[in-house]
């Protein structure tokens, strides 16, 4: 944590929400709902990363025992058009990624994807163990018209819950009980149109991991990435973006996650993160390299591929 005070002006980057809606010819479209939850859809087969809704305040998170809240799961389903999805996938097993995962799942018919330790959460929930995928790093699973592969990566530091969930998660539970588990890197790619997307959910990287993989477009989280070395932010970058080769950019996990939904999205506090320094040294890596970056806009459905 750092003691200087207030937070990114998102006004100051008003320019950069313009990432393509998506019409009614989109065969794939992608919508963000704060943080790394994306619904990735086609209008018959659906997926979402995280599913993350509830969203405690801060001193609920630091004083109290959390679960997730249904009626703002429900709200934001229903917001979201959501009725059924082939798959829930939690990018890592901190709070603010899987803590609703399995309630989506269960909502939605959905299965549960991850590692070992997201298996725990789902397993807490009572979801059915059929419903429960523990992925193979590297392996393509088949998930409705889509085949998604899980690449191992790191959390980026510093990871304030380090390791691996080992037991059941039953809710209410401290924060701490959501240790970071594997963090993936997801590569999805849509059958039918043959569109490919990486989203990588945390601002960390295992280097070489994502050699030999491609994407036209990347969800890069960025949380954190502010208060690294500049040197950091250019690996990031080299091992994310231009090893798949993509062109198009949108930033995600930068918003302020103690804030619910239904309340104006508003920048991490310099404190947590530094998005102003995010976007001066990305800006910069995807004007040299000729990628087109965006901010998404929370509900808009997107075809960042046009």
């Amino acid at each position: 944590m750092r003691l200087k005070l207030g937070r990114p002006d998102l006004s100051d980057y008003a320019g950069y929400r313009d990432a393509p809606p998506a019409t009614a010819d989109s065969p794939l479209s992608v919508t963000w709902a704060g943080v790394t939850t994306l619904l990735i859809d086609d209008g018959e087969s659906a997926l979402m990363t995280d599913g993350f809704f509830t969203r405690p305040g801060l001193a609920a998170v630091g004083l109290r025992r959390l679960a997730p809240s249904a009626p703002r799961i429900d709200g934001c389903l229903a917001r979201l058009g959501v009725e059924r999805l082939e798959a829930v996938l939690p990018v890592h097993t901190h709070y603010d990624h899987v803590m609703d995962s399995a309630v989506v799942a269960e909502r939605t018919g959905a299965k549960l994807v991850g590692g070992r330790s997201a298996a725990q959460v789902g397993l807490g929930h009572r979801l059915p163990e059929d419903r429960v995928v523990v992925a193979t790093p590297g392996r393509a699973i088949e998930l409705g018209r889509y085949e998604v592969t899980l690449i191992e990566g790191h959390h980026c530091p510093p990871d304030r819950f380090p390791g691996v969930i080992t037991a059941p998660v039953v809710p209410p539970v401290k924060v701490s009980a959501y240790r970071c588990g594997e963090a993936w890197s997801t590569v999805v790619h849509h059958r039918p149109s043959g569109r490919r997307l990486l989203i990588v959910g945390s601002a960390g990287f295992m280097p070489g991991a994502l050699a030999g993989q491609n994407a036209d477009v990347v969800y890069l989280g960025v949380g954190q990435l502010g208060l690294q070395p500049e040197s950091y932010l250019v690996d990031y970058w080299a091992e994310t973006v231009r090893t798949v080769g993509a062109r198009r950019v949108v930033l995600v996990h930068w918003d302020d996650f103690f804030r619910p939904l239904h309340a104006p999205l508003r920048a991490l506090p310099y404190a947590a993160d530094d998005l102003d320094v995010s976007m001066r040294v990305l800006t910069r890596l995807a004007d040299a390299d000729g990628v087109t970056m965006h901010l998404p806009v929370l509900w808009q459905r997107d075809d960042p591929w046009r």
